[in-house]
């Protein structure tokens, strides 16, 4: 007898996702504090304590959250623009590239230590060191972790980072801190993209783009940081490519973009696609989120979220003030 998800088109299976997306992302128009992707997320988690989480639909999700998922990642490379990243000089080069191994290997011996699940830690570790959900759904699939682990890392990141632009700003202003070195800490701190630019905005006039391009070097050091776990995984005895095709793709649309050969249009629609792409992605993560399992979060889960947030807010604010 064939199985429900055969009889369902995959067409349909990529239906719920895409609306979900969608719809967050009108809301986030006039919600913009939690941001498509955690809305999504929240959606996606609804759905999967209710009754529907049982329709025949929703059979198959999890290829279908990991192929929009890394699709997102592809077109994130559009994003990149190697010469505005190298406009932020050495200095800031030292800046980004010390907070990211800083966040990356200090989370992952934080999460030793609190003996929390190593495939958990690691997906963690890349969000909050990299650029949240898509860093996390770049190395899911390199490293032992169960669906509900990642929803609840890609939810522990978007919160954190959410709550940071308030915080980042508040704290910045009591520092003393000049319009230029709060932009730089934003950008080298806050988790995701669209969170560092909500947080500059609130710092001051011009800190928006000295921020993005900031947090944009960040993401360039996807590629090596899943390079890193991917080894690891080898080591292990996992059979996990160095150069999977997303990754590759990411690499393609970097250079792409920094040719300067794609129209301003073209880039536009290219980031609103990119944003639901990966807002599919969370509501299908957020399926992975049984009440039963992630509530209460975990103490050691928040615990390791917090150490994390706070050392790459303190080893970024000290590279600022020692450098800037």
């Amino acid at each position: 007898m064939p199985t429900t998800e055969r009889t369902v088109p995959a067409v349909w299976r990529i239906a719920p996702p895409l609306v979900a997306a969608l719809a967050a992302t009108l809301v986030s128009r006039f919600v913009p504090l939690p941001g498509p992707l955690l809305l999504a997320l929240i959606v996606g988690a609804v759905v999967a304590n209710t009754a529907w989480s049982r329709s025949a639909v929703l059979d198959g999700h999890a290829s279908v959250t990991r192929l929009l998922l890394r699709i997102g990642v592809v077109m994130i490379g559009l994003r990149l623009p190697i010469g505005d990243i190298a406009a932020i000089g050495l200095r800031g080069v030292a800046v980004v590239v010390l907070t990211v191994c800083a966040t990356f290997v200090g989370t992952r011996l934080v999460g030793r230590r609190l003996r929390l699940d190593e495939g958990f830690v690691t997906v963690l570790a890349t969000g909050f060191s990299i650029c949240g959900a898509a860093a996390i759904a770049a190395v899911s699939d390199t490293v032992r972790v169960r669906q509900r682990d990642v929803a609840l890392a890609v939810a522990m990141v978007t919160l954190f980072g959410s709550g940071m632009i308030i915080a980042l700003p508040w704290l910045a202003h009591a520092l003393g801190l000049t319009v230029e070195q709060s932009a730089i800490w934003a950008g080298a701190s806050i988790h995701e993209v669209a969170q560092v630019v909500a947080a500059a905005s609130i710092v001051g006039t011009g800190a928006v783009a000295i921020a993005t391009t900031v947090k944009l070097g960040r993401v360039a050091l996807l590629a090596p940081t899943y390079g890193f776990v991917a080894k690891g995984s080898q080591a292990a005895g996992r059979s996990v490519p160095l150069v999977p095709w997303f990754l590759a793709g990411f690499l393609v649309a970097v250079v792409l973009r920094s040719t300067g050969i794609v129209p301003a249009g073209a880039l536009a629609v290219a980031d609103v696609v990119t944003n639901v792409l990966l807002a599919a992605g969370m509501f299908g993560l957020g399926l992975g989120f049984r009440l039963a399992d992630l509530w209460p979060v975990p103490r050691r889960a928040l615990a390791l979220a917090i150490a994390s947030t706070v050392i790459a807010a303190g080893v970024s604010l000290s590279l600022v003030v020692a450098l800037y």
